[in-house]
């Protein structure tokens, strides 16, 4: 059983033909709403992509936007642990897609940043924790080192990218970034593999975008390619790589088999609008790698 530990947002999405610079103004072409934040986009990939019992804990207000967040966790058939404080509203991004399927992203955390050590629920039962980097970092530390003492796997997406201190990443156990993400680590400088080298966690992946992802294992590094898809919104996709790669691993799959999976539930939330309403379902990745034997 999977606990998650992150941020859930209402996103507010503009569609527009390409992302402003600064200072610029564009006209969108439309606009909606969608379930968001990365804690319950990875929640909802975990129980949808993967398949997995997987529980959920975040920050929510009293408020209407908490409405549709607890519709798509309960639809993907998560467990929700909500913590409201009084006063706080539910969190929002403001996201604008361009047309290339790229976003920029701005994020008011509301009640995610209420988020506290004392929340964390009872562990007993729980076999992974998963958290990202929306919710405070002392908070993650005492939920990391709580799961630690429990005898749990500390999986984190370090995300938003951030440098982190070496007591939180002592008590992790498999940590997922991005290139930038792992800049913020190690540094810019160096290549991919000497800047991994810098990282001394049992396992360490890499997403690489349209390039795919790499990980060391227990020392083995693997490499995956990534699906060829036309792009229609990147707008959570990473969130649906953490999500369905916990769940692959819970259940015993071997990490080339599960980076492979991942890849691929990424690859198909690329071509659906919004974060959530994006993550696809277990028969679509397992129908999807069928017709895709490669890469």
């Amino acid at each position: 059983m999977i606990l998650i530990a992150g941020s859930a947002n209402l996103d507010f999405v503009v569609r527009a033909h390409h992302i402003p610079a600064p200072g610029e103004t564009v006209l969108g072409q439309s606009f909606q709403t969608f379930p968001g934040g990365k804690g319950a986009n990875q929640a909802v990939a975990c129980a949808r992509a993967g398949g997995a019992m997987t529980h959920f804990l975040t920050g929510l207000g009293a408020d209407a936007f908490a409405l549709p967040l607890e519709a798509s966790l309960r639809d993907a058939g998560v467990q929700l642990h909500a913590v409201r404080p009084e006063g706080q509203p539910t969190g929002t991004a403001f996201i604008c897609v361009s047309d290339a399927g790229e976003n920029a992203i701005t994020v008011a955390p509301g009640a995610n940043s209420s988020l506290r050590p004392a929340h964390l629920p009872p562990l007993q039962g729980f076999t992974h924790l998963l958290m990202q980097l929306e919710i405070p970092l002392e908070t993650v530390q005492a939920y990391a080192q709580a799961a630690r003492t429990a005898g749990m796997a500390v999986v984190l997406n370090a995300a938003p990218a951030r440098a982190l201190p070496q007591s939180l990443l002592d008590v992790v156990d498999v940590l997922i970034v991005n290139e930038g993400e792992l800049a913020a680590l190690t540094g810019p400088f160096g290549e991919l593999a000497e800047r991994m080298a810098m990282l001394t966690l049992p396992t360490l992946v890499v997403t690489l975008g349209a390039r795919g992802c790499v990980a060391r294992h227990h020392g083995v590094l693997y490499e995956q390619s990534a699906f060829a898809v036309d792009v229609v919104d990147s707008t959570g996709a990473g969130d649906t790589f953490c999500g369905a790669l916990l769940a692959a691993w819970s259940a015993g799959t071997d990490m080339a088999a599960a980076l492979r999976r991942a890849s691929a539930a990424a690859a198909l939330a690329c071509t659906r609008m919004g974060a959530q309403s994006s993550v696809p379902t277990v028969r679509e990745v397992d129908q999807f790698l069928h017709n895709h034997p490669q890469p």
